[in-house]
């Protein structure tokens, strides 16, 4: 078994060193992250690769599929200085995957597609599939995959857990039925990940019937969930309503406990933990 992680998050050494060095505006205040969305502090240490890869082998992972989390807010700063913090941090990921012993794959963030299994974008992005067709085009010239994440963004007088409970679901469900609409079967060989379970996007299926819309549509072979942040109840709804050969495991390594999840898919049994850890992702892989 090739137990694989798909959405972990993971900063080189100079990409770090890159972010605190920038005032205006800030990223890195010491251990703070500065965010549009607000201040949280981050354990630096575990973005080093020793103990990424103890991280891995204490959850029983044999590969993790890393990227450059789009809801740093790089669209802060001009295009060219964000293209130079994609670079440095490319460059950097590229060496730590050298250096992971096939322990690691990393996504793109938006710079060069060479040496990464696909490309990481922001949610965002899916509301102007013809501007991202370049993109999505090479990704099936290639045989990489796309992975959907959150952008987050400015939030102002909410509690701090706010952009991850209302934000980020509402972005992922915005992308994933922008997907539906216009990039599916546009693109229908190309496989894409939608980060946690798309915002919860099956939970509106039933409303999409009422509609009109043959939700059957939706049940594409090439279109898959990641698991991040949910447990068993959520899990159970998505194999209802997709089956799991639609699930692949993931846990938001360091940004997010990865214990509830991996509990809720190995509490399934060892066939469907089997599915969601292993034959799914290693599908995108292959």
């Amino acid at each position: 078994m090739t137990a694989v992680d798909v959405h972990q998050h993971l900063w080189p050494e100079a990409f770090v060193s890159a972010l605190s060095a920038r005032t205006a505006p800030p990223f890195l205040r010491g251990s703070t992250v500065v965010l549009g969305e607000g201040e949280f502090e981050l354990d630096l240490r575990e973005h080093e690769l020793d103990r990424r890869l103890a991280a891995l082998d204490r959850d029983g992972t044999e590969l993790a599929v890393v990227s450059l989390q789009t809801t740093i807010g790089l669209d802060r700063v001009s295009p060219d200085e964000r293209a130079e913090l994609v670079a440095i941090w490319e460059e950097g990921t590229r060496k730590l995957v050298a250096a992971a012993g096939g322990r690691l794959a990393a996504l793109s963030a938006g710079g060069s597609l060479d040496g990464f299994v696909g490309a990481a974008v922001g949610s965002g992005s899916l509301a102007d599939l013809d501007a991202l067709a370049p993109l999505l085009d090479e990704l099936v010239r290639r045989g990489a995959f796309l992975f959907v994440h959150p952008s987050g963004g400015p939030v102002e007088g909410r509690p701090p857990w706010w952009s991850a409970v209302a934000v980020y679901p509402a972005q992922m469900q915005a992308a994933y039925m922008n997907w539906l609409a216009g990039g599916q079967e546009r693109w229908e060989s190309l496989p894409v990940v939608f980060a946690i379970l798309a915002g919860g996007a099956p939970f509106q299926l039933e409303r999409l019937a009422t509609r009109g819309v043959d939700v059957r549509s939706t049940l594409h072979a090439n279109v898959y969930l990641d698991t991040a942040s949910y447990g068993r109840r959520a899990l159970e709804l998505c194999i209802e309503t997709f089956g799991v050969a639609q699930l692949v495991y993931g846990s938001d390594i360091p940004v997010a406990d990865p214990a509830p999840t991996l509990r809720a898919v190995l509490g399934f049994g060892e066939s469907v933990a089997h599915m969601i850890r292993d034959a799914n992702p290693m599908r995108l892989l292959s």
